[in-house]
């Protein structure tokens, strides 16, 4: 199995798609005048301006949400294993692909928000959605949404709790060896994917609004916890920054574990952790009850940099500065060897190891609490990307029983994902990642080249911003964006309400005037 899933691997992850993600990156960087540069502090504003409603949710809420698919064990075990295979270069390809990430961000969240629709009293958007409706190829719609079906219901829930898995083993110990039908596994890890499953299926039975209520306030309670965790283990070894800037500048370009590792290594994880041009985060953005499709794409362009910038640059400082890492070279040998050979990089163990190194007695039991909030909100959340692309299934197939199978197969991939080896669990995982980017990045190219959505909402959001407008107007045909139905029947009613109302002002002293008369 281990080989097979290798193989598949070499054939999604080859060059070609290192290159599209970086590619798209740049080339929406570009065309946007560098959006998630010039717009940032309007990020800022944007995080706490909106509010839910009973449709949708506010855009701190979709952040949170898509924040807590990015902010995963991408970001502890993910970075562990950029280092552990490309070598501490691979972290500066992490910010590469964030930064350019943002931009790409920008695009497909704004395209999730101008062909979102009501569905059961709820909005429903994303990558499905937009490529029919933008593109007007329902086939390859449908191809997107089995293909996430299959990621975020099978493949990817297996990664995040695999990660919880061998935390806790390796915080509290295995408990002693179980036999099983599937196989030995220790107590801890079959006690762990147990709790795991109850509390899911808890959450995932109660719908989006108890998954947003959940995520918003545990991802940036966590997130911020192990922020300044890191920034505590910085400041105690602040002497070594400057060391390990360098070393991550000079082994970015002159790579000890060569330069097609560090890019690969960096652009792959890169991706797994931020998601940029995954075609994830587009559905948390499409949920949020916003005045203009461009503000949610700004949010979620925003939450690139949560993600890399701040948490990942926090794990890989942690463990650059403690030198908790190997580096493996071909064919098993290794060019770094500071920790025990036995010790996987595709786990959490470099992560706990630096924490302890730094603040002994801390570290392993921190990091598991850390992955546990991390990995089962980002399970959550790959559940609700999965119910919404069978939605958009069900606008064709109505049928319940599609969502029932989905909570049955996701529980159990995350019980079984929990006690299962590592490097399976990621390699999966990767297949999953890479399928969704590779249909996503050609579908948001494409349909840039066919109409260019997403560049008329920037520009009219720009001209409304100059103009200093109390509030937002979007009107998807007078800019010639056409299938927006639900943008186009939002702007009918506000039309509507102020003709209304400028009517019912002048009538009123009218009236008084004949009165008196």
């Amino acid at each position: 199995m281990q080989s097979f899933v290798d193989f598949l691997n070499g054939i999604i992850w080859s060059p070609a798609l290192i290159y599209l993600c970086l590619g798209a990156g740049l080339f929406y960087s570009i065309l946007t005048r560098f959006v998630q540069v010039r717009h940032f502090f309007e990020m800022w504003r944007l995080l706490f301006s909106g509010k839910s409603s009973t449709k949708g949710i506010s855009s701190f809420q979709a952040l949170a949400v898509s924040l807590s698919g990015r902010v995963g064990t991408g970001n502890i075990a993910g970075v562990a294993a950029a280092i552990g295979f490309g070598g501490p270069g691979a972290v500066f390809w992490m910010w590469v692909v964030a930064f350019f990430g943002a931009a790409t961000s920008y695009a497909e969240s704004t395209l999730a928000q101008i062909y979102k629709e009501e569905d059961n009293g709820e909005f429903r958007g994303g990558p499905a959605y937009y490529i029919e409706k933008a593109m007007g190829q329902k086939w390859y719609a449908w191809i997107f949404a089995i293909a996430t079906i299959f990621a975020c219901g099978v493949l990817l829930p297996g990664v995040q709790s695999n990660s919880i898995g061998n935390a806790v083993e390796s915080a509290f110990g295995s408990g002693g060896m179980i036999e099983t039908a599937i196989g030995t596994f220790s107590f801890a890890k079959i006690l762990t994917g147990t709790l795991i499953s109850i509390l899911l299926g808890f959450i995932i039975f109660g719908g989006v609004k108890r998954i947003a209520s959940f995520t918003q306030v545990v991802v940036p309670f966590m997130a911020l916890a192990y922020i300044i965790t890191a920034f505590v283990i910085i400041l105690l070894n602040i002497g070594q920054v400057p060391h390990v800037f360098g070393l991550i500048i000079s082994d970015a370009f002159s790579p000890m574990a060569g330069l097609g590792a560090a890019i690969g290594w960096g652009v792959k994880r890169g991706v797994y952790s931020n998601e940029a041009g995954q075609g994830t985060g587009p559905h948390a953005a499409a949920a949020a009850n916003v005045e203009h499709p461009a503000q949610q794409g700004l949010v979620q362009s925003f939450s690139i940099y949560i993600d890399t910038l701040l948490v990942c640059s926090a794990t890989a400082f942690m463990i650059l500065i403690t030198g908790a890492y190997n580096v493996s070279g071909p064919e098993g040998t290794f060019l770094v060897q500071n920790v025990a050979a036995n010790i996987s990089p595709n786990g959490p163990v470099f992560t706990q190891l630096a924490i302890e190194t730094a603040l002994p007695g801390v570290g392993k039991i921190f990091v598991a609490f850390a992955l546990f909030f991390f990995a089962f909100t980002t399970i959550l959340a790959y559940y609700y990307i999965a119910e919404t692309n069978i939605a958009y299934i069900r606008r064709t197939f109505k049928t319940e029983a599609l969502g029932f199978l989905l909570k049955v197969v996701l529980l159990a991939a995350a019980f079984y994902g929990t006690v299962k080896t590592a490097n399976l669990a990621w390699a999966m995982g990767d297949i999953g990642v890479g399928l969704m980017a590779w249909l996503n990045i050609v579908g948001i190219l494409t349909i840039f080249f066919l109409a260019k959505p997403t560049m008329l909402v920037l520009k009219d959001y720009e001209r409304q911003q100059a103009e200093g407008v109390d509030e937002y107007l979007f009107d998807p045909k007078a800019l010639g964006i056409k299938n927006a139905t639900y943008w186009e029947e939002r702007y009918q009613r506000k039309t509507a309400q102020t003709n209304e109302y400028e009517t019912s002002d002048q009538w009123a002293p009218n009236q008084a005037l004949s009165a008196e008369s």
